[in-house]
């Protein structure tokens, strides 16, 4: 098999994570758990959307509805329990206000979000911009600095939620190709036929050896781009193109459970022609393999800003 990569001149935009009520969300991007929980209440005001409130939960918890941060912030949502008492809410109307209840804290979260969307919406600019630095910084700062503040940690913060908002909705229009896509696979096709190493990261001491997301981690950080180190968070690393659309240099993702991103277990980089390169499983090598297989995932068109909005510790 001969697989020519070459390199990718494509005029156009990427879609841009604004705001919008009704923005669907990506394939299995939220668990299925909370996805419907998720849509519902990422529709709640116009400063929000599921994807933008989806990029929240992610950033704040990674899923995990029992963690609680250094700062004694609680559940999914993250909610410290002074803020929680002042803004927490029944959300399923079971009579109590519970925050470590995806069902209380999830519809907290997206209320939180709107309620200092009213306190911020008389200041120029955009108002989810201002809503995310109201959340991060208090809606005071942002009122008395007319827009996002000149406060690096909040600036921050915005850009990583507006560049993760991308990752979790499903685009609306062709996706651009990565400029580090060519090499990318590059890389990945001068370590064919390596043998696999579980928890590999071709580092010296390993022989050079990788695991699946090891791969696909050292091939982007070649070029430049800094991914996670396991597969699911990997997928959050950009917007999702459709099987029809793949392009060379797009990770593919694959899973037992088709409803959730969570669930991931291996990844490869698309080569085209319906292929990968992929580090499979133990006592294998890296190697070409079909992708159209039942437990096929869905893919991400790795971008620059969707990699560094990803956070380190989900």
């Amino acid at each position: 098999m001969l697989l020519v990569v070459g390199v990718y001149v494509v005029a156009g935009n990427l879609v841009n994570g604004v705001g919008g009520a009704g923005k669907a969300l990506a394939k299995g991007s939220v668990p299925a758990a909370y996805q419907t929980l998720v849509q519902k209440w990422g529709n709640l005001c116009p400063a929000i959307n599921p994807a933008l409130l989806a990029a929240q939960l992610y950033q704040e918890s990674g899923w995990d509805p029992d963690v609680v941060s250094h700062a004694d912030a609680r559940g999914i949502a993250q909610f410290i329990p002074g803020t929680w008492a002042a803004h927490g809410i029944d959300g399923d109307g079971d009579g109590d206000r519970d925050i470590w209840d995806p069902n209380d804290a999830i519809p907290s979260a997206a209320s939180y979000d709107c309620e200092l969307a009213k306190y911020v919406k008389d200041v120029p600019g955009d108002t989810t911009n201002n809503m995310l630095a109201a959340y991060n910084a208090g809606a005071y700062r942002v009122i008395k600095s007319g827009g996002v503040p000149a406060i690096t940690e909040t600036q921050n913060y915005v850009e990583r939620i507006r560049a993760l908002e991308e990752s979790f909705a499903a685009p609306v229009g062709r996706v651009d190709p990565s400029r580090q896509a060519a090499g990318a696979i590059a890389f990945a096709q001068k370590k064919l036929g390596t043998l696999y190493l579980w928890g590999g990261n071709g580092t010296a001491d390993q022989g050079g050896r990788f695991d699946c997301s090891g791969l696909t981690k050292a091939a982007y950080e070649s070029v430049g781009i800094t991914l996670p180190r396991v597969a699911n968070d990997q997928y959050n690393a950009g917007p999702h193109p459709e099987r029809s659309e793949l392009l060379p240099g797009d990770l593919v993702f694959f899973s037992d459970d088709l409803t959730n991103s969570r669930a991931i277990r291996h990844v490869g980089i698309y080569v085209g022609g319906g292929y990968m390169i992929d580090a499979p499983r133990t006592g294998a090598v890296i190697r070409f393999d079909p992708i159209d297989t039942p437990d096929y995932f869905g893919a991400t068109r790795v971008t620059e800003d969707g990699a560094k909005a990803l956070p380190t510790t989900v």
